[in-house]
């Protein structure tokens, strides 16, 4: 009886001391809808997998300016998470702002993973000054959706099911052109009510001109002014000729496409699984996704990455059982971001878009190769979402690709605004 007792003590005693050593790692993110969905599934199942050593207490806070002033007051007293989703297009003035820790490179060897593990601009992106402070997990790039079936009426659909005869400015003004004068309401749909979101789409054509938006002091070298008003004439000519509605926001782009009343749109790949869910229900026409085509001198997509980042909070001595529990979520992420390509994001991780499984996802496989050629916000402070530099380009532009202002005009005016900030 003795020793059972002393046995049953013995494993009260082990049981508690597992108990203990479970991590409860804090986590926030800015993930909303199919995003949303997605990710709280990735935490359901990585909690369900670890249930006896890390558990993630997830949070989703308001994606945008309030998500990032939430994060930067937070962990100015140490009240921060332990570990957040965060766009490397932000980091810049994280860094400034010390809200952000250094991922080591001992951290990386942890994780299994290195530079080589990712696309050249994805992993300069999460990199300020040589150091590095978040680990891509995806890049969510502009792209361009069309309807397979209005195109192949047209006669623009290749034996291999792609967009044919969009390569150059000309070609695609004149298959705009047919498409119009197939009946079609509108040849494509892309956001003209604001400027900030077409701004994805301007800062594309700008970079396949080989122009630049520099940083503070110097925002558009050598003639990127003249290449970015000539971009955001390509805008504005589609809306003067009636390819493209005038003063058209995000849910009536998104609508126009799906109700087939414009063949193509151009939107983030996160749109993805809204045709997706569409085609499944039997609503949707057969559809497809290809990157921008190069309607300049070459292909070149703007991109941003959702990263995962380790806040820095003040005060706060680092636990190393926590930073451990950390990393392990990072590295499990990664490896299970074939999932998160459902959401219509490209995981970061090489390994898994090299995999066959990956390479039989449609349409996410054929607008991957994209990420070669991308192109990310300049490193600047002012830059980013939800930034001063959308903000100027948003008010700029908006007038500007509706005929009210003229390109040039425009440029000028964000470059002022641009040039007084402090």
């Amino acid at each position: 009886m003795k020793l059972s007792i002393k046995a049953a003590l013995l494993a009260a005693v082990m049981f508690a001391t597992a108990a203990q050593a479970k991590e409860t790692v804090v986590w926030w993110d800015f993930l909303g809808g199919g995003d949303g969905v997605r990710m709280k599934k990735l935490i359901d199942d990585f909690n369900t997998e670890h249930k006896d050593s890390i558990e993630i207490q997830a949070s989703t806070l308001a994606w945008g300016t309030p998500f990032y002033s939430k994060v930067q007051t937070s962990t100015a007293v140490g009240q921060g998470p332990d570990i957040m989703t965060y766009h490397a297009s932000r980091i810049p003035l994280a860094v400034s702002e010390s809200t952000l820790t250094e991922i080591s490179a001992d951290d990386m060897k942890t994780m299994g993973l290195s530079k080589d593990s990712f696309a050249g601009a994805t992993w300069d992106a999460v990199h300020v000054d040589g150091k590095q402070y978040a680990v891509p997990f995806d890049t969510h790039p502009i792209v361009l959706y069309y309807n397979k079936d209005l195109l192949a009426k047209s006669g623009l659909i290749g034996a291999d099911g792609l967009p044919t005869g969009m390569t150059g400015l000309d070609n695609f003004d004149a298959a705009l052109k047919k498409l119009k004068a197939d009946g079609n309401q509108y040849s494509i749909a892309t956001v003209t009510a604001d400027g900030s979101f077409a701004f994805r789409t301007i800062y594309s054509l700008l970079c396949q001109q080989d122009g630049d938006i520099g940083t503070d002091g110097n925002w558009f070298p050598g003639d990127s002014s003249a290449k970015l008003a000539k971009a955001v004439q390509v805008i504005a000519d589609w809306v003067k000729n009636g390819y493209n509605p005038a003063k058209t926001d995000y849910p009536s782009t998104v609508a126009l496409f799906t109700s087939g009343k414009a063949p193509l749109m151009i939107n983030g790949v996160w749109e993805v699984p809204t045709m997706t869910d569409l085609k499944a229900q039997g609503k949707l026409f057969n559809w497809g996704a290809i990157e921008i085509p190069a309607l300049f001198a070459h292909t070149c997509t703007y991109e941003d990455s959702h990263t995962f980042a380790i806040p820095n909070n003040v005060g706060v001595t680092v636990d190393p059982a926590k930073h451990a529990a950390v990393l392990e979520i990072i590295k499990w992420m990664e490896g299970h971001a074939l999932f998160w390509a459902t959401a219509g994001h490209i995981p970061a991780n090489k390994a898994v878009t090299e995999s066959a499984e990956y390479k039989a996802m449609q349409p996410q496989a054929t607008y991957q190769p994209l990420v070669a050629h991308g192109v990310f916000d300049p490193k600047s402070i002012h830059a980013g979402v939800a930034s001063p530099l959308f903000d100027a380009a948003g008010n700029a532009f908006t007038p500007a690709i509706n005929g009210e202002s003229d390109p040039v005009a425009a440029v000028a005016e964000m470059k002022a605004t641009l040039d007084a900030l402090q």
